[in-house]
């Protein structure tokens, strides 16, 4: 959950751990089947999916073979984790090992079970401390995009649970912690920050949780371009009343949120992280309205080149000036990796995007004089790339 990391005895092991992305993959997907076989075939189909081997069964016993021994080379004998079932491969649970996302399982488990209060309380509590991030942000396993939302929305409905029973039981102080641990994994969640908000004013903090507000509209109105939901302007609108020193004025936040004069231009930069969050609410805006939108990459160089990685890098920094330089206000812009630029293209159509593909390589190519390979692709979001 988050970065992938392997701890012994309190010492991490991350940059040995995530040598191989492959690996990681194939230890993640194991892990998840939560000790159950997963064939070969499977797995090949799941983690190498871009090519097709003659031999997969030998592909497969090769790449084991070497994340057995990365994991041998972390602590002796933890590479039997990785079990061979007959044409098979499982995770196995080795006795003082733990697995963060296996712990959550077992929390997710019994808290369906309806639990009393006190545990309640427990597991919750747990769940906060284990959960760091949402699934697969290091390694290659991007099928299973269905089990990363599952993950998230029962982390969450975890936590509404937890903050209802705070509520009852008046532990303001508790609600505010659990919110802003929460926030951490999803700082876009509203519910998160009204109850935030609700905590703070029923602390007689009510000016932190103005403060809320302003900060929670000022994400929404860089990432979404939009206003805070009805909700949470209600509920803000119920604390202004509430609370007669608070001078809300709405013209102000708007003032406070505007672009200045020098940002208004060129496309916005985000983390990976903050682009999936953007792609997915564009995809709802897209079904919801019926409008364009289309996905371009970019990528410098490429497996089995001969490019040394300085140059490379190089080559990367001078294509995100060109980028800053050239696109339009409203196109989003995100490093994939460390030789691949993802794009998010409003209101293009085939032949435009291709022009503005054209473009960016002519210019990258006129300013930036080198021999990396220079690859592009244009796809509309859920379509076939072109």
């Amino acid at each position: 959950m988050g970065s992938f990391s392997i701890d012994v005895n309190g010492e991490a092991y991350d940059t040995l751990a995530t040598k191989s992305r492959k690996g990681v993959s194939l230890i993640e997907y194991l892990i998840l089947h939560r000790g159950k076989p997963v064939s070969t075939q499977r797995l090949m189909r799941e983690l190498w999916s871009e090519r097709r081997s003659e031999n997969p069964e030998s592909a497969m016993k090769t790449m084991v073979s070497r994340t057995r021994n990365m994991l041998n080379q972390i602590h002796p004998g933890l590479g039997l984790s990785i079990a061979s079932v007959q044409g098979a491969y499982r995770w196995e649970e080795m006795p003082g090992v733990t697995v963060d996302v296996l712990e959550i399982f077992r929390i997710f488990e019994e808290l369906a079970q309806g639990p009393s209060f006190e545990r309640r309380a427990v597991l919750t509590e747990q769940l906060l401390k284990v959960y760091k991030g949402d699934l697969y942000d290091t390694g290659d396993c991007l099928s299973g995009i269905s089990q990363v939302n599952w993950f998230h929305r029962e982390y969450l409905e975890a936590v509404y649970r937890y903050l209802e029973d705070l509520s009852k039981a008046e532990e303001y102080n508790r609600m505010s912690n659990v919110c802003r641990t929460a926030l951490k994994v999803d700082d876009l969640d509203e519910q998160l920050h009204i109850e935030l908000m609700r905590a703070m004013v029923n602390l007689n903090r009510a000016s932190e949780a103005i403060n809320e507000y302003k900060k929670m509209a000022k994400q929404t109105k860089r990432y979404f371009d939009a206003e805070p939901s009805e909700d949470i302007r209600s509920y803000y609108e119920e604390i202004s009343k509430d609370n007669q020193t608070i001078q809300f004025n709405l013209d102000v936040i708007r003032n406070e949120l505007a672009e200045k004069e020098g940002e208004r231009f060129g496309p916005f930069f985000c983390d990976y992280r903050s682009f999936k969050e953007i792609y997915n609410i564009e995809m709802r805006n897209l079904e919801r309205l019926g409008s364009t939108m289309f996905l371009g990459i970019i990528m410098i160089g490429g497996q089995g080149a001969k490019e040394s990685s300085v140059s490379r890098e190089s080559g990367m920094a001078g294509l995100m000036e060109i980028l800053r330089k050239n696109l339009r206000k409203g196109d989003i812009v995100t490093r994939f990796s460390d030789n691949i630029v993802a794009m998010l293209l409003p209101t293009v159509n085939y032949s435009t995007g291709g022009m503005v593909m054209d473009r960016i390589e002519e210019l990258f190519r006129k300013e930036y004089p080198t021999n990396l390979a220079f690859n592009t692709r244009i796809s509309p979001l859920g379509g076939n790339p072109v």
